[in-house]
């Protein structure tokens, strides 16, 4: 590290803290010093990269190789409540490290990043946002969120929705049963879980509104299907949704 470098207050500030309280970053082990950096290294948020091949345009399911887009087998059969959902990127490597460091290491901070790069990835993307009035996360149990410290589709949907210029609907879809965790059950058994989980407590702040549902990982979809049939039930107009990653 170059003294000359650190020239302006803020520089000198990052000097003093990088010697007395220093940093590195949760994934690679590398020293946290440059000006912003928090929890992971901007090397680290470099190697998150975004899905750019074909999907299902209705479901979000992610194709493996080239080809074109088209709606999938199980959207032909039956089209999923949600009218259009979309992932950043596949739920592997460095993008599934900062999932999960943002969801069970307490890193509630790393929303902002992540936000960033759903922003930077599907910001454009006009099926997903045309006429789009607010964003919902999908909800915590309340003893789920007291022992994880926070909800972590609610910080996530809360920062891109500052990106976007869009309202936050906030504790408005409640989840009401604290069933098992989806990522401990067989993808069959998913759906039954979540059945009857949710509810909207205050139907005036969903009733006639196109809705952004939030949350952190798609798997069978399960939960998006199971919330958004809440919402509509409740009398939103549509419900699209968004996720971080695809497992």
């Amino acid at each position: 590290m170059s003294l000359p470098l650190f020239r302006t207050p803020g520089s000198w500030a990052k000097l003093v803290e990088l010697v007395f309280f220093p940093s590195f970053c949760r994934l690679c082990g590398g020293l946290l010093e440059k000006p912003g950096e928090r929890v992971v290294c901007t090397d680290c948020w470099g190697k998150v990269r975004p899905h750019r091949s074909s999907i299902c345009p209705s479901c979000g399911r992610f194709y493996e190789g080239a080809g074109e887009s088209h709606i999938c087998r199980k959207c032909v059969d039956r089209r999923p409540p949600f009218c259009v959902h979309r992932s950043c990127g596949r739920y592997d490597g460095t993008l599934k490290d900062m999932v999960l460091l943002f969801k069970y290491r307490r890193f509630s901070i790393l929303g902002k990043g992540l936000a960033r790069f759903a922003f930077q990835t599907l910001g454009g993307d006009e099926e997903l946002w045309r006429g789009v009035d607010a964003m919902v996360p999908v909800p915590l149990h309340p003893r789920r969120k007291r022992e994880r410290g926070f909800n972590q589709a609610r910080v996530f949907a809360g920062e891109l929705a500052k990106l976007k210029g869009l309202d936050l609907v906030d504790g408005a879809l409640i989840k009401v049963r604290n069933v098992p965790p989806q990522t401990s059950l067989e993808a069959g058994d998913r759906a039954e879980n979540v059945h009857g989980a949710y509810l909207v407590g205050r139907e005036e702040r969903v009733r006639g509104k196109v809705l952004l549902l939030a949350d952190d990982v798609y798997t069978t979809g399960s939960t998006l299907k199971e919330c958004s049939r809440t919402l509509l039930a409740a009398g939103a107009k549509e419900v699209r949704a968004i996720t971080i990653a695809q497992a």
